[in-house]
Formats: structure tokens, sequence, C-alpha cells
């Protein structure tokens, strides 16, 4: 298990019904995520494994998340978190152990 750097952890992965939908899959998906565990490295291996994924999430040129994606892990909102830092230690560790998912949302609009 990788609590934040070296190896490999073994992530698991909610994604919103319609990305679930587009990639084909049902329920949640996991992903081997090698190295530190960062949002970009999470990001990788879920599009590596679902390529139909890439540009969904983030955009294909910046690699910026799009505007109504959210990202939670822990009760935590990582959505604004540097995409390369590092994922906080008890985030990290609850990840890879595979005790809590990393959540993909689609945020809501309009009032």
């Amino acid at each position: 298990m990788n609590g934040g750097t070296g190896g490999r952890a073994e992530v698991r992965v909610v994604l919103p019904a319609h990305l679930r939908t587009l990639a084909r899959v049902h329920g949640e998906v996991v992903v081997s995520v090698p190295g530190c565990l960062t949002q970009r490295a999470l990001l990788d291996a879920l599009e590596s494994d679902f390529p139909v994924l890439g540009g969904t999430i983030r955009d294909r040129q910046t690699g910026k998340r799009r505007a109504f994606v959210r990202f939670y892990a822990c009760e935590q909102d990582l959505s604004n978190n540097t995409p390369d830092a590092p994922l906080p230690p008890s985030v990290a560790a609850a990840l890879a152990s595979g005790a809590e998912p990393f959540l993909v949302v689609g945020a809501m609009a309009g009032g």
C-alpha cells in the first residue's frame, strides 16, 4: 500500500453516473497509482485505464480540472489542491488502504 511515496496504491474511485455510463462501468472502479499519491497521478491512472474519460474530468490541453467537476476524499474537498502536490497524509493513507474512495463529483450550478 502507498501512503504517499514510492510503491503502488490500488485506489477506489467513484465516478458520477454520466461518466460511469461513458466508461461502461457499474459502481466504483479501482485504479493502480504508481508512486506518490497526487491528483495528477490518480487521474492519469484513471484515464489510462479508461481512455474514453480523457478530456471529461480535466482539459486535455492544460490538464486543469473542468469547472463543474469536484474531487473529494475523507470528507475533504480536494478540488483546489495543486494537482502535483501529494495528497494530505491522512487522505493518502485512507485511499491507499482502500478504507475510503476518491470521489469525482459533477457540481451543480444554478439558483
